[in-house]
């Protein structure tokens, strides 16, 4: 073989490596087309891509798809902003004016501005397809860029929007429906609260004047008295939990954390609990708190949870059972009370079934009375203070409710606590000027026991009105030292003419005492905002009620020394 200088070898490994470089760039080309030809045939993405100037140089067929025109109809002929809701071109252009301090002309130099600049751009419009149908779109634009960094063109990729904007709709129609729902239901409770309690209220209000009037009832008539004021308050009670329930589960119900001293209300609790323990002939063992244990949460709802399920313990013991409450401290900042029965215990199936609402476990058909909602109620109140609540138990051999809440330091002593309910104390109605007090209510048998409780007070003068315009003429002329205001009134509320004697100065100093069937938290507090001196729920409780119209009576003597005072001076 002549010499050449050239191994053959060499020369054929590398005509090899040739081939498979070129193989490899064949390849690579092919896979730029195909990607290339999804980028042109897709059908679900709007690709249009343009010059610098902003003039349409590619529309791909999902573009073509979407907007109706042809490739050839937008080629070197028009701007993507041409086909954009002007409107929306027009505002977005003001509103990018604003963003970065500059004047942005409409046009496609308001889609273009932010990708120019290298920032990313995603953007919500509607796009105008050729037959002048609309549809909105998400669209992204991303500057196109030459080896030096210029600017050689725009890509702009669009989605239809319309599923997502009619899910939206459909969304935001839903929420409206559930709002507007809510607030029918949260108006129903108000008026059901309203309704029930109004003649709850002269049930309760009458048995507690024949209760304590002069002469005593006699025996007889004691125990039929007795019989109506335990069925009337127990309905109340039922009334109370069927709302609780309902504004917990609508986020309405407003809790006032505060240092709790468990020590208190367990005496407190005691007191109240011993009679129905007594009666059924259960014992009632309460703690020694040696260590007195605070807990930040709201003083009536803890004795709430805690007298729910005491009852519970006894109603559902055996006879001559025990009940034994417990507290202690087992885990850092958190403390334990517990409640234990001698009763027959729950199976783990009842015990899954415990804390649903209206749910009774078969009990239903005893003589024990209830809603199956009590627990419910415990465990949303103790769950909203912080805390947790459940229950051991077996068939035989008794049960043991327990809740947790959080453990806080003792509050400082104020020296002003207490103040209010000691000058209300001693007062001594004897050798005092005849007072006036107004009461304004539309409904005859509230008015007939008010009447009745203020007999009792020689000292106070009643003046009654049964709607709130002849009301305000009363106050004008008589110039009550207190007023007594219901909300529900014919005519004008309660709360507007609360509104009108505040803005007459012959009548802006006297209190007003709201006395309402409206008992809902929410409804107690709009009438608080809007300035009534306190807030008393029907039915009446007759200490409450003469104590609240001693403070207010007290209260409207010193604003009369102040501004004899003020005259004087």
């Amino acid at each position: 073989m002549p010499e050449t200088g050239i191994d053959p070898t060499v020369g054929d490994e590398g005509g090899k490596a040739a081939g498979i470089t070129e193989a490899r760039r064949r390849e690579a080309l092919l896979k730029t087309g195909a990607l290339q030809n999804a980028i042109l045939t897709s059908a679900d993405f709007s690709i249009i891509a343009t010059d610098e100037k902003g003039i349409i140089q590619l529309f791909n067929v999902g573009a073509e798809r979407m907007l109706g025109y042809r490739a050839a109809e937008v080629v070197n002929r028009i701007r993507p902003s041409d086909i954009h809701d002007p409107e929306e071109v027009m505002a977005r252009a003001q509103a990018l004016s604003l963003e970065l301090g500059t004047t942005i002309t409409p046009g496609f130099e308001t889609l273009a501005f932010k990708a120019s600049r290298g920032i990313e751009d995603v953007y919500e419009l509607t796009y105008i397809c050729k037959d002048g149908s609309r549809f909105p779109a998400i669209a992204s634009i991303t500057a196109l860029r030459d080896d030096y960094g210029d600017v050689i063109g725009y890509l702009l990729i669009g989605t239809d929007n319309s599923a997502r904007k009619r899910v939206e709709v459909e969304l935001r129609a839903a929420m409206s429906v559930a709002k507007n729902a809510n607030l029918a239901k949260s108006e129903f409770l108000s008026r059901m609260s309203h309704e029930l309690r109004t003649p709850l209220g002269a049930i309760l209000g009458f048995a507690q004047l024949i209760e304590s009037g002069a002469p005593q009832p006699t025996p007889s008539q004691k125990r039929s008295v007795d019989q109506i004021l335990k069925a009337g308050w127990y309905l109340l009670d039922l009334i109370n939990e069927v709302l609780d329930l309902a504004l917990i589960e609508s986020g309405k119900l407003s809790l006032s954390p505060e240092p709790v001293s468990l020590a208190d209300v367990m005496l407190e609790c005691q007191t109240m609990i011993e009679p129905q323990a007594q009666g059924r002939g259960i014992r009632v063992s309460f703690p020694r708190l040696e260590t007195p244990h605070f807990v930040k949460a709201d003083r009536t709802r803890v004795k709430q949870v805690l007298i729910n399920l005491l009852s519970n313990a006894i109603k559902y013991n055996t006879p001559g059972g025990t009940v034994l409450v417990s507290c202690v401290v087992n885990t850092p900042g958190r403390v334990r009370i517990g409640i234990e029965d001698t009763g027959e215990g729950l199976a783990p199936a009842d015990i899954e079934q415990l804390f649903q609402p209206f749910n009774r476990l078969g009990r239903a058909a005893t003589v024990e009375e209830g809603t199956g909602i009590g627990l419910v109620v415990c465990k949303r109140l103790v769950e909203l203070m912080g805390g947790v609540i459940g229950v051991e138990s077996a068939v035989g051999r008794g049960s043991v409710f327990w809740f947790e809440l959080n453990l806080t330091t003792k509050p400082q002593p104020s020296d002003s606590a207490g103040t209010a309910v000691a000058i209300a104390l001693e007062q001594d109605p004897a050798g005092t000027q005849l007072r006036t007090l107004l009461y304004v209510e539309d409904n005859p048998a509230n008015r007939m026991l008010v009447e009745d409780l203020i007999a009792r007070r020689p000292d106070i003068r009643l003046l009654t009105a049964e709607d709130a315009t002849r009301g305000i003429e009363i106050a004008r002329a008589s110039l009550p030292d207190v007023i007594l205001m219901d909300i529900n009134l014919p005519g004008i509320s309660g709360i507007q003419a609360l509104g009108i004697l505040a803005e007459d100065p012959a009548t802006a100093h006297i209190p007003v005492v709201a006395l309402s069937a409206n008992a809902v938290p929410r409804d107690i507090e709009r009438g608080l905002k809007a300035g009534f001196f306190r807030y008393l729920t029907k039915p009446i409780k007759v200490n409450e009620f003469m104590h609240t119209l001693e403070i207010a009576l007290d209260f409207a003597e010193s604003q009369s020394a102040r501004m004899g005072e003020a005259e004087a001076s």
